[in-house]
């Protein structure tokens, strides 16, 4: 009888072992490819972000004088900071200074004016800009779904994430849509107060 039971036991203690075993991989390679899901976002954003101030360099080259006067300087800026580290890592602060940087290089291209009559590289802008607030978004989802998984209490307690740094969040400003003369901005109506 008690040999039936140590061998129950034996037999519980091994598929108890097995389940978290099979646990821990099946979140080890889920948290592989999250971090590869935020390595390949970070380098659309890099990608996107560098277009961007391609296409602002363009701009004021186009607009000449009529150019916002920082708008040359915001793009060179921007271009000149490294992309955000394969490896999460941020030597000396430059996913910050990154960010400031293409947050000026937004508030200067707000001033921009768009439209029919303007020169070409000003019909790239809005594309341009569309595509930095997707890859942002894309971005900042993949870090989001990394973190939470990495947030569990069991992937926290047997480090399931192994070395790989924690990844951060790239925050920027989305520009402006820009406002079209014949579409003036209205508010939408509000809905009567209930007494």
């Amino acid at each position: 009888m008690s040999a039936a039971v140590v061998a129950g036991g034996v037999v519980l203690a091994t598929l108890l072992v097995a389940a978290l075993t099979l646990w821990c991989v099946t979140r080890v390679r889920r948290l592989h490819r999250l971090h590869v899901r935020v390595d390949a976002a970070r380098a659309g954003l890099a990608a996107a972000l560098d277009s961007r101030a391609r296409v602002a360099l363009a701009v004021a080259d186009a607009l000449g004088p009529a150019a916002p006067p920082d708008l040359r300087q915001a793009a060179v800026a921007a271009r000149a900071l490294p992309a955000p580290a394969p490896d999460g890592r941020d030597p000396a602060g430059s996913r910050a200074a990154r960010e400031a940087a293409e947050n000026a290089l937004t508030r200067q291209l707000a001033v921009v004016g768009r439209g029919p009559g303007r020169p070409g590289p000003c019909d790239d802008l809005a594309d341009a800009e569309a595509l930095v607030v997707l890859a942002r978004r894309v971005h900042n989802d993949a870090v989001r779904d990394t973190r939470a998984l990495r947030s569990r209490r069991l992937v926290r307690m047997l480090r399931l994430h192994g070395t790989a740094p924690e990844p951060v969040y790239f925050e920027i400003a989305d520009p402006e849509p820009p406002r079209s003369p014949a579409r003036p901005h209205v508010e939408s109506p509000r809905s009567p107060t209930v007494m």
